[in-house]
């Protein structure tokens, strides 16, 4: 709102005729709309709560490894574990086609990926519903809150990166210069990844259904995507409509960084005209609905 209420009846107040106080104008003196989009978005104010958004993550960090055994060895357990099923029934039993690639590395590249957006979706989309009592309580940027969300699961992707690297060298994956675009993708992929985050955070607070719907949702996602096989089993005349999920050029582009395989431009250019859009509608929805969150959750 770009007047507060309080200004607002200062305003009618000292507008009104001294006589006549207690009656209001014929038309209102101040109209009261929802703020534009680039002005919502306060960068500003973003970067003035930048210690929010560490204290969120560093709280989040605590809070899940706190009275575990293995502490933040999960991060790696998780996506090794998948790595051994799909190795072992698509790899040695069905043979799927992996690039020219060792199937185990091929496919935790992709895993390890995957297990970052999924998880991250899933926690931004409830961080809005189980940071209630801190939405109804103080001020401050509700985006921070899935944003934090997201930024947690980053933290656990480049830990379980060590475990890529190790994979790299045993199979003596050769290193080029192809590998600096990897952060180009990881990055790619955290922004999309809040863009998704975003609107499910939005909608769960006033839908409590897609909460319910997200995991079998993400589950088709990652089939839809090449997490466990390549897209090169894709026909060539799906290939358009399949390249419309942007996961699949961010995937294809972060496998051919680090084994030295073609890149497929246009792919990776459809991907990030899909992502970079979709980020920035997330953003406004989740602005318009801001308002609302206090009172929904």
């Amino acid at each position: 709102m770009s007047t507060s209420l309080n200004d607002a009846n200062a305003v009618i107040s000292t507008a009104l005729p001294r006589s006549r106080s207690n009656q209001l104008p014929a038309e209102p003196v101040t109209r009261i709309r929802p703020s534009r989009f680039w002005e919502s978005l306060d960068f500003a104010e973003l970067w003035t709560q930048r210690e929010v958004l560490y204290f969120l993550m560093w709280r989040d960090l605590k809070v899940r490894y706190k009275q575990t055994i293995i502490g933040a060895a999960w991060v790696i357990v998780q996506p090794i574990l998948i790595t051994i099923v799909f190795a072992v029934f698509l790899g040695k039993l069905i043979r799927v086609p992996s690039d020219g690639v060792p199937y185990p590395i091929f496919a935790y590249t992709a895993l390890l990926l995957w297990t970052f957006v999924s998880n991250a979706v899933l926690s931004s989309s409830y961080s809005l519903v189980t940071n209630a009592q801190i939405i109804t309580r103080v001020y401050f940027s509700r985006l921070l809150i899935p944003a934090a969300a997201v930024g947690v699961r980053l933290v656990d992707l480049l830990i379980a990166t060590l475990v890529l690297i190790g994979l790299m060298i045993y199979f003596q994956v050769p290193i080029t210069w192809n590998v600096l675009m990897f952060p180009v993708f990881v990055a790619e992929i955290a922004a999309l990844t809040l863009a998704v985050g975003l609107i499910c955070a939005a909608l769960n607070v006033r839908y409590r259904d897609v909460g319910t719907m997200l995991p079998i949702l993400l589950q088709v996602w990652m089939f839809l995507s090449p997490v466990v096989y390549s897209s090169s089993l894709i026909p060539e005349r799906l290939r358009v409509v399949y390249f419309l999920n942007p996961l699949a050029g961010i995937i294809d582009g972060a496998r051919a960084s680090l084994f030295n395989l073609p890149f497929f431009w246009a792919h990776i250019a459809i991907s990030a005209l899909v992502t970079f859009p979709m980020l920035v509608f997330s953003i406004h929805l989740f602005r318009r609905m801001e308002s609302s969150f206090a009172d929904d959750v």
